[in-house]
């Protein structure tokens, strides 16, 4: 026996079977509500509200939930797949950019900004996000990942150290409603920090690809100015892409960096410069708190509508370990 599960305030519906998890069900149906399983806990306060995690809730009856945001556009097809690795570039002291070659029978379908995740042998996985635009698959069926080390962490301490050329690996995907809402005319900001560049990157690629020439800005935060680790890439595409600005921003330069860019913290210079967010999209990826942190500060004091703020932060496995 099949449950029925409603959308509000859309009003869309969908069924689910027995055992099978409400994401699940409505991405097999192609309807595709805000997602983004790198971080699978919700607080007491949150179960307390009513609050679910749509990749876990398997209905016991017929239900309506509540999402803000259901579109066919999030809704693809997960799949799982061999990868193999075709290369491995370390793009600075602890990013690893990896380029995975997939299957060639068929073509792997993800909306920029959506990232995979790594099945390990005992289960564990690890999410990245794809760092190429979708387009690419056009030439060649691979996808590029920027992994950062994390000193002890089961998956990256093996991809420094023994991960090699022809190694292959196990993915899932495509995950995420992180991807741009191209039907929109609003300028756009872009916010990273550290390797959350990945799918601003892809992000970019498509704009360029499908020539999109809304005005957008990218302010990239490092700690120091090798952690803004393509810099170079992105002011070319500065030169090709005149809607594109580009504003790097590092909180801890040592005097021998001899930085003499803007310093601080990358969420707060997007205020500085832009005060007024009420007219605009966010499109925000990398570290918890800098999300988090935009997400408030944006809303709260910049005016930004909370349907305008698109994100996916990065939660490690340490991090969820300290909560």
């Amino acid at each position: 026996m099949s449950f029925s599960v409603k959308v509000e305030p859309s009003g869309r519906t969908f069924t689910a079977e027995p055992g099978e998890a409400v994401l699940a069900a409505a991405i097999r149906q192609s309807i595709g509500p805000p997602y983004g399983c790198k971080a699978k806990a919700l607080s007491a306060h949150e179960e307390e509200s009513g609050l679910i995690l749509a990749c876990c809730a398997v209905p016991q009856s017929d239900l309506v939930i509540e999402s803000r945001q259901v579109t066919e556009e999030g809704a693809l097809p997960v799949r799982k797949m061999p990868a193999r690795v075709s290369s491995l570039n370390r793009v600075s002291h602890d990013v690893m950019l990896m380029t995975l070659q997939l299957p060639a029978s068929e073509t792997f379908k993800y909306h920029a900004g959506q990232y995979v995740e790594f099945i390990l042998r005992d289960g564990a996985r690890r999410s990245y996000s794809m760092a190429n635009a979708p387009h690419t698959q056009q030439a060649s069926p691979t996808i590029e990942l920027h992994l950062r080390h994390m000193p002890g962490g089961k998956f990256t301490d093996q991809v420094f150290s023994s991960m090699k050329e022809k190694d292959i690996a196990r993915i899932e995907g495509p995950f995420g409603s992180f991807y741009l809402r191209e039907t929109s005319k609003k300028p756009m900001v872009l916010l990273a920090s550290g390797t959350g560049f990945a799918p601003i990157k892809a992000l970019i690629e498509h704009m360029r690809f499908k020539n999109i020439d809304r005005p957008a800005v990218l302010y990239w935060g490092g700690r120091r100015p090798k952690d803004l680790y393509m810099s170079q890439w992105v002011e070319e595409q500065c030169r090709e892409m005149p809607q594109l600005r580009y504003v790097p921003v590092v909180s801890d330069a040592l005097p021998e960096d001899d930085w003499q860019g803007r310093t601080g913290f990358v969420h707060q210079a997007v205020l500085q410069d832009l005060p007024d967010l009420s007219g605009h999209q966010v499109y925000a990826c990398g570290a918890p708190i800098v999300v988090d942190s935009a997400r408030a500060d944006y809303t709260a004091r910049a005016g930004l509508p909370e349907e305008e703020f698109f994100a996916d932060s990065f939660t490690s496995e340490a991090d969820k370990a300290a909560n």
